[in-house]
Parts: structure tokens; C-alpha cells; sequence
């Protein structure tokens, strides 16, 4: 199983995202736009499976994250930021399935209130993006005859 993390950078606030090997969301969150990436890290990877990859994007390069991802059995695929200075094991042709994540991103802009951010409250636009979420589990999950 491959799990993804990503954000997306839209006004003021960052939805932060885990999705599965099928780009369905596993856990969602918000953080303010100033905030860096690795601040949430520990919600969102709490439910990582042993045996599982994390695919995640340069943000996320930190030795905590790699270490938190060790620490529960998994291995983190994260290309290395320009500065680092000790290498890594990297796999760029693992990290191409870190498209899911940007397709889900694509997929939740399609509800017009997610894109245009109608909403004041960052709860009430957590909501929402929680119910388009839902709704592209209901799209994956619907028996066809």
C-alpha cells in the first residue's frame, strides 16, 4: 500500500492530504498559509500502515518525517530539497505515482465552493472539502450494473 502527502497552497489557508495507491483521501487537515508543511506531519501520518510507502513532495524533506515514517515501518520516498547535505535514497521512478495526490487536489476543485474558498471559517471550509471527499469515495465505491 502507498501512501501520499501533499498540500495545496490556495489563500490564506493549506489543505494538507493522505491519500491510498487509488487517490482516495485518508485523512484531511488545515493549516495557515505561513505555516510550514511539517507541522502537521505526526496527524496525518498517525494511521501509517508497516510495509507502506510515503510518497510525499520537497516540503515534507525533513529528517522527522523520515525518521517518523522508519519509526512505523514505512519508507518514505521524498525527493531531497537542492540544500541537503548528507544523500538520501530517493526513487524518481517510484515517485511518479505521487500524481494521485494532484489528481485528488483537481478532483475536490471541481465543487466550485473549494475553489473559490466561499467560506470564512477555516472549520466550515474543512467541512466541505470533507464532503467532496466523500463524495469522490461514493464516485469509486458505486456498484455498477
Amino acid at each position: 500500500m502507498r501512501y501520499e502527502l501533499s498540500d495545496y497552497e490556495w489563500t490564506e489557508i493549506k489543505p494538507h492530504a493522505v491519500v491510498d495507491t487509488n487517490g482516495l483521501p485518508v485523512h484531511l487537515a488545515l493549516t495557515p498559509g505561513e505555516a510550514h508543511n511539517n507541522r502537521l506531519c505526526s496527524v496525518l501520518l498517525s494511521a501509517l500502515l508497516p510495509q507502506t510507502m510515503l510518497l510525499a513532495d520537497r516540503g515534507y524533506d525533513a529528517d522527522c518525517i523520515r525518521e517518523l515514517a522508519r519509526h512505523q515501518g514505512a519508507w518514505a520516498n521524498i525527493p531531497p530539497k537542492r540544500n541537503r547535505k548528507a544523500p538520501i535514497c530517493f526513487s524518481p521512478y517510484l515517485y511518479r505515482a505521487r500524481n494521485l495526490i494532484e489528481r485528488f487536489f483537481n478532483k475536490i476543485k471541481q465543487c466550485r465552493r473549494v475553489a473559490t474558498r466561499y467560506d470564512k471559517l477555516a472549520a466550515n471550509y474543512l467541512a466541505f472539502v470533507k464532503l467532496a471527499s466523500i463524495r469522490i469515495w461514493l464516485r469509486a465505491n458505486e456498484s455498477t450494473p
